[in-house]
């Protein structure tokens, strides 16, 4: 094959933008602790003009509005070359980097509107990536090895999973996909260029008291195997694309202590996750870790060296021939035929009240709890006034679903949750690939995965190693299996094209590899095209506007200095007059905020040892009155670091008045004074 690999920021505005993920909207960003980045990987048939591009981008999860800008992007820049059929976009599912990128109104609510800097940065950064990955192809070679992955993950919905058929959960060892899939990617000379992973666990090892713009556990693996490959580089940098991509998550959490009541400190792992006093709202699962960060870093850890391990050893070569297959499918409407005698249907988008709970990873508001089967008639009432009824036919699709937003025929300003979805696989040589677009639980995407290997074998094309990427394309939230959708925990309720969902997808995916196999795919229909809504900038972020330092200093003066000294495993910690990082978001392509630098006697210089990228610093704004902030640059100073002079600095941008209602974006720096490390 050629291939190509290729890595750029995607990171956007770190303060005042909602996270994405929690659906907390006092989640706001404040800072930063690692960057984001889009992670692209082009292999492309030497004889012909086939290809396929794999983007694992750290984001929540790829929205529709994402994925059309980057195929108009890519159009008007390769042509024909790169299409919806060949392009798979991917998210990793941190839930600690900025929203805001949807155009369906649902998302709208919690990340303050669309926030045009955050879907341009995001947008920008996938097709830099695929545009850096298409001008370094060269011809290479494919691996793929698989191992597992031990104490790393547990089920969140233990109950919803026990409702699925006894023979069926015997044949499995485990209630969680523990499988790691890798994908290695060697030139012909055998330089390494990269790799994907594909496991499934929830990037929630950061929990919704975070403030800071992150990757979670699976970023900090692809920093740590980047940093490993890249010797001697900055991290961001360097030629090695290490992409730690989504799978069937769904019901998967990293907290691997589980669930516990955070007054009481006992087990709330019970079908309501609801504790004893207080709720639902108390039942918080924990991680391995001593706080967030600790844990974030055990998995992330754990996840990158089973990865490193099944790299090095994989000997398995991928050959044969590319091939893609997509469709566009109204899945609000999709017709399943179970047996020879019973068709049913999947049905118009819906939320159940169980969504509004949340989960033990980041539990909702208001108290509603799991596993609702009933409504509640105090928010059914305010829904009923503020929202509109959901309609008899819906909610009898959705049975035994209580609905608490009819989304599907909820139009204003825009439809509130999409209808046309892509399926997706792509095939190279022995390795199936199935973008789909949103989060299956474990048991559903066994089944998944089973349905489309026996296709495969049924049609000549035996052995296929068949993976789930998973939030592709476009997001619809979870799918369960039927089982599980019974008795609707978050993950069920949160199945928005009803108890039949998983079975639609099921027959689609099938059709799609049946096309592979056949050398049909030229015949599949496309369906409908989705729809681009004419949205402009609604947002409620507050706007940029002039800003000042206090009486008698200047942006980068220092106003809490740096100890003399350190030693390693402490902190170092300066506080500027700073100035709100949106500011650099939406004036530089690519910014960098904060710098560690070493004095070097031999050159009589400041070198650079860290920049903003790094999980060993963080960056804090903080909002002060009348147009004032502060920026806290921290150093958490990791054991082994080399003795000598250091000293931090900090890079910015501030809105200057220079007419009545003009600004203008003025860059600033400053820096700590030397410390030593002792």
């Amino acid at each position: 094959y050629l291939v190509g690999v290729g890595r750029a920021d995607c990171t956007g505005p770190v303060a005042q933008v909602p996270l994405m993920g929690y659906a907390n909207p006092d989640q706001v960003g404040r800072g930063l602790l690692s960057r984001l980045y889009s992670r692209a990987f082009i292999v492309a048939d030497p004889e012909d003009s086939k290809r396929v591009v794999f983007v694992s981008a750290d984001i929540g999860m790829v929205s529709q509005r994402v994925r059309l800008e980057v195929l108009k992007q890519l159009q008007s820049k390769y042509g024909e070359l790169y299409r919806q059929d060949n392009v798979i976009l991917s998210g990793t599912h941190t839930h600690s980097g900025p929203g805001g990128y949807f155009q369906y109104t649902l998302f709208w609510i919690t990340s303050k509107g669309l926030v045009r800097p955050a879907l341009n940065s995001i947008v920008n950064g996938i097709v830099k990536s695929i545009e850096i990955a298409h001008n370094n192809m060269k011809r290479g070679r494919l691996f793929i090895n698989r191992g597992t992955v031990e104490n790393s993950q547990i089920n969140r919905s233990p109950f919803a999973y026990l409702e699925n058929p006894e023979s069926e959960r015997r044949r499995y060892s485990s209630n969680t996909d523990k499988e790691m899939l890798v994908l290695k990617m060697v030139d012909e000379d055998g330089h390494e260029l990269g790799l994907i992973s594909w496991f499934a666990v929830h990037p929630v090892s950061m929990n919704n008291s975070n403030h800071l713009v992150n990757s979670d556990n699976v970023g900090y693996a692809s920093y740590l195997f980047e940093q490993e490959k890249n010797k001697g580089m900055l991290p961001g940098e360097g030629s090695f694309v290490a992409a730690f991509a989504s799978s069937n998550l769904g019901d998967v959490s990293p907290n691997t202590r589980g669930p516990f009541c955070v007054n009481t400190g006992e087990s709330c792992d019970n079908p309501q996750s609801s504790c004893p006093v207080g709720g639902a709202a108390m039942c918080m699962a924990k991680g391995p870790g001593s706080d967030m960060f600790e844990s974030t870093r055990i998995i992330g850890q754990n996840i990158f060296l089973k990865a490193k391990e099944l790299y090095e050893k994989a000997s398995q070569e991928v050959t044969g021939p590319l091939s893609t297959a997509h469709q566009w499918v109204n899945m609000s409407d999709v017709s399943v035929e179970l047996n020879a005698t019973h068709t049913v249907k999947t049905c118009k988008p819906a939320l159940g009240h169980s969504f509004a709970a949340g989960t033990i990873d980041g539990v909702g508001a208001f108290n509603f709890t799991q596993g609702s089967v009933e409504g509640d008639p105090f928010w059914d009432q305010i829904r009923d006034q503020l929202l509109g009824k959901p309609s008899n036919e819906t909610k009898a699709c959705h049975h035994p679903k209580p609905i608490l937003f009819s989304t599907g025929e909820m139009t204003w300003p825009h439809p509130w949750h999409p209808d046309i979805v892509d399926v997706q696989i792509a095939a190279i040589g022995s390795l199936a690939i199935l973008a789909v677009p949103g989060e299956f639980t474990t048991m559903s995407g066994r089944r998944l995965r089973e349905a489309v290997k026996s296709e495969f074998d049924s049609h000549g094309t035996p052995g296929m190693n068949v993976v789930i990427a998973g939030l592709c394309n476009v997001y619809t939230h979870y799918i369960t299996t039927y089982e599980e959708y019974q008795v609707q925990r978050y993950e069920a309720a949160s199945t928005i094209y009803g108890p039949h969902t998983l079975s639609a997808y099921i027959q689609l995916y099938r059709g799609l590899a049946k096309a592979i196999a056949l050398n049909g795919t030229q015949d599949l229909p496309r369906g409908p095209e989705p729809p681009l809504f004419n949205v402009t900038n609604v947002t409620l972020l507050p706007s940029l506007s002039a800003e000042r330092a206090p009486a008698g200093k200047s942006f980068g003066d220092v106003l809490q200095e740096v100890r003399a000294e350190y030693r390693e495993r402490e902190v170092a910690e300066v506080t500027f007059v700073g100035a709100n990082p949106r500011n650099s978001a939406e004036n530089a392509t690519v910014h960098n905020f904060l710098m560690v630098e070493r004095y070097s006697n031999i050159s009589s210089s400041w070198r650079a040892v860290l920049n903003d990228a790094s999980w060993d610093t963080s960056f804090y704004w903080s909002k002060g009155s009348r147009g004032q902030s502060n920026v806290t640059v921290q150093w958490h100073i990791p054991a082994g670091t080399e003795l000598g002079t250091y000293r931090l600095r900090y890079f910015g941008h501030y809105k200057k008045k220079v007419f009545l209602f003009h600004t203008i974006t003025v860059p600033f720096e400053g820096s700590s004074s030397a410390f030593q490390i002792t």
